[in-house]
């Protein structure tokens, strides 16, 4: 389905992706949101990265963008409205498989938390660098090779590792292959869900350079979902807080990270360690839900 606008996408100065009103919830019980009334955007050639415990909506809230919930959840509500170069604004909650498909992997990648479970095991990372190739752009024999080759010299892979199966690389190499995977057809959108969560810190470094690095060659936009601030402030343009289903708190990352409204927010920053250590850790402490007045509690509902 095309959302038809009068005013030409190209010129029409939306973002790359626009969430509004974006709810999920459980085919079993309908009135139980997992994600609730989520609105937000991304621009092309900028991160925005949403935070929050585990349990809070964040993966929810990509699958739902790719079309990948699990059949026991539904989109109850709301938009996902992509700006495609070339189609036009699209409302993806309301494509059809097919349409669904052609835009997965071409227009908008995504690269999975644990690329062990991702990654099929008994298939060479070139079969399955290349898979996505053939099937979106038509690729095969000595273009698809070369094309492999490329992407792999592109995330920092020796060419000759393209025969190699998961079970011989490194985290990290698995990752890069999952990052090789989500940029093959030079997707508009990239979605990140904690691609860096098993990884040591060296490699976490580098995994997050070169995200960014291709972020910026390729002018994509991308949603990098993680509860490491750590991370936010390496790399993000916007920042999103999400807890119980719902978002508590956006802005620019200075704004979040300097400045942070809601008490969940600062509850989140005050449990991040300082460089010299000499801050104490603290866990997130939750009485501020008891402490708030019925009205806020009203207009929590609301957010």
């Amino acid at each position: 389905m095309t959302v038809k606008s009068s005013v030409d996408n190209k010129s029409s100065g939306r973002p790359l992706l626009q969430l509004e009103h974006l709810s999920v919830a459980s085919k079993k019980s309908p009135s139980h949101y997992l994600v609730n009334d989520v609105s937000f955007s991304i621009e092309a050639g900028k991160t925005t990265c949403v935070v929050g415990e585990s349990g809070s909506g964040k993966s929810l809230t990509a699958l739902s963008v790719m079309g990948l919930l699990s059949k026991q959840l539904q989109l109850s509500n709301g938009k996902v409205l992509f700006n495609d170069a070339e189609l036009g604004l699209l409302d993806l909650a309301h494509l059809d498989a097919e349409s669904l498909r052609k835009i997965r992997g071409a227009k908008i990648a995504m690269i999975f938390q644990e690329p062990m479970t991702s990654l099929n095991p008994v298939l060479t990372i070139g079969y399955q660098i290349g898979e996505s190739l053939t099937t979106h752009l038509g690729l095969k024999g000595a273009a698809l090779k070369i094309r492999i080759a490329s992407l792999l010299e592109m995330v920092g892979i020796p060419v000759d590792r393209a025969n190699s199966y998961p079970d011989e690389l490194s985290g990290g190499q698995r990752q890069r292959v999952m990052i090789a995977m989500s940029i093959a057809c030079e997707p508009q959108l990239l979605i990140a869900d904690e691609p860096t969560t098993a990884l040591d810190v060296t490699v976490q470094a580098q995994i997050l350079k070169l995200l960014d690095e291709l972020k910026n060659r390729m002018n994509m936009g991308m949603l990098f979902i993680t509860h490491d601030f750590g991370v936010v402030a390496d790399i993000a343009d916007n920042v999103v807080v999400m807890f119980r289903g719902k978002i508590v708190e956006s802005g620019t990352k200075s704004d979040v990270l300097n400045y942070p409204q809601h008490p969940y927010t600062k509850a989140l920053l005050a449990c991040v360690p300082d460089v010299d250590g000499i801050k104490p850790l603290q866990p997130i402490d939750y009485r501020w839900l008891d402490e708030l007045s019925p009205v806020a509690l009203l207009e929590e509902e609301k957010l």
